[in-house]
C-alpha cells in the first residue's frame, strides 16, 4: 500500500513517484491550497493538494486529523523560504495527484504531538492514540533496541535465554502475590511469578552454567512512578562465579548499551558499602550526581542540654545529622523553610530544625535559627565547623530514630538538589555492597533484605548468634539515584539455606514451599550467583522518562487498574463455579 516511509523522503528522492500512508497530523488550507501533513511510524512528510486537481482536492477538503490516509504524488523540492529544518523531511513536499481516505475518524480526546498536556488518566484511557504520538514511538524503539542489544551481549558472553514458568506456587519474597485458581485441582492456586529466582537457581543446578531471560514479573504491592503490578526484568544467573564476576559483567554489558543506544560513555562505576552510603546520604540508592552529603554530629550534641538532640543522640538505634545546603539562606525564603517542615513530616520526621548562617564572622550574633537558644556557642561553633558552613549557607538537622533520620534527610538532601540546582547532569552509575543479610520489621521479626537465598558473607554459627549483625553477598547497581537492580551470590548449600530459614522462623514451611530447591542443594548445586536489572526502570532512565509507564506500551494506574481495558473486572458466577471460587455476601 506503500512505497516510501513518511519520514524517509528527502532530497534524494525530489522527481520520484511514490505512495505514502499513515494519519493526517494537521491539515491546512492556504489560499485555496490544501497542505496535509502525514504521519507515520518514521515520521512526517507534507503533501500538497491543488484545486486543479477536483478530485483529490475534494478528499484533502474533507480529511481531519487523524484520519488514515493513502496519498500518490511526486517528490519536488519545497519552494524557496518554506524549507522545514525542524523535520527530517523538510526539504521536500509530495504534490498530491491522487488521496484515499482509508478510515475516518472521530476528533481525538487530545492533541496528538508534543504539545499535548492531556493528564495520565486521558492517556491512559485511550493509549492506542497516545502511542501515535513521536515522543511515544521514539521510547518504544528505545525498549526495543535495549532488549535488542542486550540480547546480543549476553548471547556473545555465551549466555543462553531459557523461559521459566509464569504459573508457579506462592513463594514469601517480599511482595503479594497474584493468584491464579485452577480450575483442576479444587481449592489450590498458582502464583504468578515475583522474580525467576528459583527457577533460575535450579538451572544452574542443571548444568545450564549461564542462563538470561528478558522476564516477566508480577508484584501485588503498592505503586509509584517506577513500580507496576507486572514488569520486565533482565533476569542473569552464572555458576562458578564471584560477586566482582557479576558486577564486571553488568558493567560491561551497561556500558555497551549506553555507548550503543545513547552515544554515551558511561564514567566508572563507583562503589558504596551499605553502610556508607546510608550514613553519608541516608538512601540505599544515593544519586551521586548531587554533591550535598548528611554529617553526624551525634557526639557534638551528646552533652547539650537539649534533649531533642541529645536524646537520640546517646540512644544506640538514634541518629543526629546535619546536612548544608550552601547559599541557601539567600536563595530560600521563610516560606520554603516552613514547605521542608511538612516535607520531612511527610517521610516521618517530627519536625526540621536548621541554622541560618547570615553572617559566620560575627559568630552567635550572625545566625539565625529557633533551635540556637538551646545550645551554647562553643557547641554551635563545633557542629557549624563541621558541617563546614559559610557565611550565606543554611544547615539542617535530623534528630530521631536512624531510620527516620536517614529516610527524611535523606529525601531532604535530593529536594534540595533539585531546589538549589546543584544536583549536576549526567550519568552516575555505582555499586552498593556489603548489604545486611535482614532487616528487622516492626513486630521484631527479621525479613531478608533481599531474599532469603542469598549467600550470607560470615559462617552459619555466626549467622544464628547474631543474625542482625550479618551481612550478605549482595550488590545493588544504582544509576543518578535510581534502583536499576540487584543481585548476590546465591546459597548453594542446603545445611546453610536451612540455617537461613531458621533464623527468618520459616524453617516449618521451608519443606512445603521449598522442598524442590532444598533437594536440588543436595544433589551437587554449583556456587552461583546473578543480577536482575529493572528494564522498565532503565529504558525511563535512558529515555529521560518521569514514569515508568511513559515506557511501557500498556501500563496501569497507581491502583493497579488498567483504563483502557477497565481491568480488573468482575467474572460472572459460571466461571466461578468452575474455579470453585465463591464469592464473599454472594
Amino acid at each position: 500500500m506503500r512505497t516510501h516511509d513518511c519520514g524517509a523522503l528527502t532530497s534524494a528522492d525530489v522527481g520520484a513517484e511514490v505512495v505514502v500512508a499513515g494519519w493526517a497530523h494537521r491539515r491546512r488550507d492556504h489560499g485555496g491550497v490544501i497542505f496535509l501533513d502525514v504521519r507515520d511510524h518514521t515520521g512526517i512528510v507534507q503533501v500538497v493538494f491543488h484545486p486543479d486537481a477536483q478530485e483529490s482536492f475534494a478528499v484533502a477538503d474533507r480529511v481531519r486529523n487523524e484520519y488514515v490516509l493513502q496519498a500518490r504524488g511526486r517528490v519536488r523540492p519545497r519552494p524557496e523560504g518554506m524549507v522545514n529544518p525542524e523535520l527530517a523531511t523538510g526539504e521536500v513536499e509530495v504534490l498530491g495527484a491522487s488521496l484515499q481516505v482509508l478510515n475516518a475518524a472521530e476528533t481525538p480526546p487530545f492533541q496528538l504531538d508534543e504539545h499535548s498536556s492531556a493528564g495520565d488518566d486521558v492517556r491512559l484511557k485511550h493509549r492506542y492514540l497516545d502511542l501515535r504520538r513521536p515522543l511515544m514511538q521514539e521510547r518504544l524503539r528505545l525498549r526495543a533496541r535495549v532488549a535488542s542489544h542486550v540480547r546480543r551481549y549476553l548471547e556473545g558472553e555465551g549466555f543462553l535465554e531459557v523461559e521459566t514458568p509464569t504459573l508457579t506456587r506462592a513463594t514469601p519474597e517480599g511482595a503479594r502475590d497474584y493468584l491464579v485458581p485452577s480450575r483442576t485441582h479444587p481449592g489450590a492456586f498458582f502464583a504468578l511469578p515475583q522474580s525467576p529466582q528459583i527457577f533460575k537457581q535450579l538451572l544452574m543446578a542443571g548444568g545450564v552454567d549461564r542462563y538470561y531471560q528478558i522476564a516477566r514479573c508480577y508484584r501485588d504491592e503498592d505503586l509509584r512512578a517506577d513500580r507496576q503490578p507486572e514488569f520486565t526484568q533482565i533476569d542473569i544467573e552464572a555458576s562458578f562465579v564471584t560477586a566482582a564476576d557479576v558486577m564486571q559483567l553488568t558493567e560491561g554489558m551497561l556500558r555497551s548499551l549506553f555507548q550503543t543506544a545513547l552515544h554515551v560513555e558511561l564514567p566508572p562505576f563507583e562503589r558504596l558499602t551499605w553502610a556508607e552510603a546510608m550514613r553519608r546520604f541516608g538512601s540505599d540508592k544515593p544519586e551521586l550526581r548531587n554533591p550535598l552529603e548528611l554529617i553526624d554530629v551525634d557526639d557534638l550534641v551528646a552533652t547539650a542540654g537539649f534533649k531533642v538532640f541529645a536524646a537520640p543522640a546517646n540512644d544506640p538505634g538514634g541518629r543526629v545529622a546535619a546536612l548544608k545546603a550552601p547559599g541557601a539562606a539567600a536563595a530560600l525564603s521563610r516560606k520554603a523553610l516552613d514547605d521542608y517542615q511538612t516535607f520531612v513530616g511527610r517521610h516521618g520526621a517530627k519536625g526540621l530544625a536548621y541554622i541560618k548562617v547570615n553572617d559566620r564572622g560575627q559568630g552567635m550574633d550572625g545566625l539565625q535559627s529557633p533551635i540556637i537558644k538551646f545550645l551554647d556557642a562553643a557547641t554551635v561553633e563545633a557542629v557549624l565547623d563541621r558541617a563546614g558552613a559559610q557565611t550565606g549557607d543554611i544547615v539542617f538537622f535530623g534528630a530521631d530514630k536512624r531510620a527516620v533520620v536517614n529516610e527524611a534527610l535523606g529525601a531532604l538532601r535530593l529536594q534540595l538538589g533539585r531546589d538549589l540546582g546543584l544536583t549536576r547532569p549526567g550519568w552516575a552509575p555505582l555499586w552498593v555492597t556489603d548489604w545486611p543479610m535482614f532487616e528487622t520489621a516492626r513486630d521484631g521479626s527479621l525479613a531478608p533484605a533481599h531474599h532469603p537465598f542469598t549467600q550470607p558473607a560470615c559462617s552459619t554459627e555466626r549467622l544464628l548468634a547474631e543474625p542482625a549483625a550479618a551481612l550478605a553477598n549482595a550488590y545493588d547497581v544504582v544509576l543518578n539515584g535510581c534502583e536499576l537492580g540487584g543481585g548476590s551470590i546465591r546459597i548453594h548449600e542446603s545445611a546453610m539455606q536451612r540455617k537461613v530459614f531458621e533464623a527468618l522462623n520459616i524453617g516449618q514451611e521451608a519443606e512445603v514451599k521449598f522442598g524442590h530447591l532444598l533437594d536440588a542443594l543436595q544433589h551437587g548445586c554449583p556456587p552461583h550467583g546473578g543480577v536482575a536489572l529493572g528494564l522498565d526502570r532503565l529504558v525511563m532512565l535512558m529515555a529521560g522518562a518521569d514514569s515508568v509507564r511513559d515506557v511501557i506500551a500498556f501500563p496501569k494506574t497507581q491502583t493497579a487498574h488498567c483504563l483502557l481495558t477497565d481491568a480488573p473486572a468482575p467474572v460472572d458466577a459460571e466461571q466461578l463455579r468452575e474455579l470453585h471460587i465463591r464469592l464473599r455476601g454472594s
